[in-house]
């Protein structure tokens, strides 16, 4: 199943896609939660539920084309975890070993971008790069996962451009400032559920496009610490809770690597493609102000 989050008239509502169309779940379902997040809280029978009323939903129902604007997939995700470094291409290419252990910072509600809706480049820097990423959906609480049982708190999969400003991101040895600009990260549109994947979401091609010329080109099982791994270790820390995110780190490729280097900037447009799970597309535009 697929599931997106849409404003409908100024009404926030979840999407589903079922067949060839897309349907409004709060009109299949008038009960229905409005928002993803609440409904990953109400547990896996909720998602069934939701499965089933997009089935039998009638055509009104159904969102036309231009009736919605996408939201983040989710907007207010209890936490973002993000893994730096977490393909060997890349740390070489930023001069970099592979890690021994993961490498985790955190990003912000006010960073997150829907599809379609415009990454902000901010005017105290000209360093603005792309990182193309598959991010897992929390669906359950966690805490000390084993490689047994942690595959079971995952709801899904989704996309995540983890727009970092470069300068930034170097003025201290942690990453955070640099990673939290507002308007910064891409997220969405669809959540694929885990049930439609490989576990972990192996195996599939992740590309990034930038005015459409590829720039990174690679696949989710060349990560250094895979899905499985990544959800033991982070729950030996702290529980995992429903609508939490884990962006799983970006392949080589990126801008500032390059020579020279490409930065993102007011007229771009990047394009992050993952397969099986879908498409990522904002545009760049400069801050305002």
């Amino acid at each position: 199943m697929r599931l997106g989050s849409v404003l409908v008239g100024g009404r926030r509502t979840i999407a589903v896609a079922e067949g060839s169309r897309i349907v409004d779940l709060c009109a299949a379902a008038p009960k229905s939660p409005a928002s993803l997040k609440e409904l990953l809280g109400a547990g896996p029978a909720a998602l069934q539920q939701a499965a089933a009323a997009a089935k039998a939903a009638p055509a009104s129902a159904t969102l036309r084309e231009g009736s919605f604007s996408w939201l983040p997939l989710l907007e207010n995700p209890g936490k973002i975890l993000c893994l730096g470094l977490n393909f060997a291409e890349h740390a070489a290419e930023g001069g970099h070993d592979k890690p021994s252990y993961p490498i985790f910072f955190a990003r912000f509600n006010t960073t997150l971008v829907a599809h379609e809706a415009p990454l902000i480049r901010p005017r105290a820097s000209e360093q603005f790069d792309y990182e193309g990423e598959m991010a897992v959906i929390i669906g359950q609480r966690g805490r000390h996962l084993t490689e047994a049982n942690a595959f079971s708190v995952v709801a899904g999969y989704s996309i995540f451009n983890d727009g970092s400003v470069r300068d930034y991101q170097r003025k201290t040895s942690q990453w955070t400032v640099g990673k939290n600009f507002d308007g910064s990260g891409g997220f969405g549109p669809w959540m694929v559920t885990a049930d439609e994947l490989a576990p972990g979401a192996t195996g599939l091609r992740l590309q990034t496009r930038l005015n459409g010329k590829v720039m990174q080109d690679a696949n989710t099982t060349d990560m250094v610490f895979s899905v499985l791994e990544t959800l033991v270790t982070i729950s030996e820390v702290l529980s995992l809770e429903p609508g939490d995110v884990i962006s799983m780190g970006t392949p080589s490729g990126v801008g500032f690597a390059r020579k020279p280097p490409v930065f993102m900037r007011q007229g771009d447009v990047c394009e992050i493609e993952i397969e099986k799970i879908g498409l990522l597309r904002n545009p760049i535009v400069d801050e305002r102000g």
